[in-house]
């Protein structure tokens, strides 16, 4: 089931940030990076962010968390993350075909490290194309993807 996650929140928030953190120690080992921003968000940041994340819930436990930046003129995946307990049963598909459903965009967009490779199979499964690439200032070569709708 997934469901709207009132990040407001401070024990939700709580939980949303645990899965991101699980998730992007995985991603920050596949990326060999030793300074990964994701990993030091805070709660603080969780809690007073304007995104909107919806959760899967398995069993009422919050298996995966997507965080969207919606406006007129694109959605924008900001985040997707998945518990590594949960890596591989679908939840990240289902979490991407929701967004799909549920946000009328003509453009969505997404981006990842260029080495995670079970992350860019996914988007290209779900018809996104790679538009660009860029090295960070933290020496992180990341990837940008569109997927664009009729």
């Amino acid at each position: 089931m997934i469901k709207k996650l009132e990040n407001k929140d401070d024990k939700i928030s709580t939980e949303i940030r645990s899965v991101f953190q699980e998730s992007y120690a995985i991603e920050a080992k596949l990326l060999n990076a030793s300074n990964f921003p994701p990993l030091k968000r805070s709660l603080e940041n969780y809690i007073i962010c304007g995104n909107e994340f919806f959760g899967f819930l398995k069993d009422n436990e919050l298996t995966g968390v997507v965080e969207i930046d919606h406006n007129k003129s694109f959605t924008h995946i900001q985040s997707l993350v998945v518990k590594p307990k949960f890596f591989r049963q679908g939840i990240a598909g289902k979490l991407i075909e929701f967004v799909f459903n549920s946000f009328n965009s003509k453009l969505f967009i997404v981006e990842t490290g260029v080495k995670n490779k079970p992350a860019i199979e996914l988007y290209k499964k779900y018809n996104f194309k790679e538009v660009k690439q860029w090295n960070t200032d933290h020496g992180i070569r990341k990837v940008l993807f569109e997927r664009k709708t009729k």
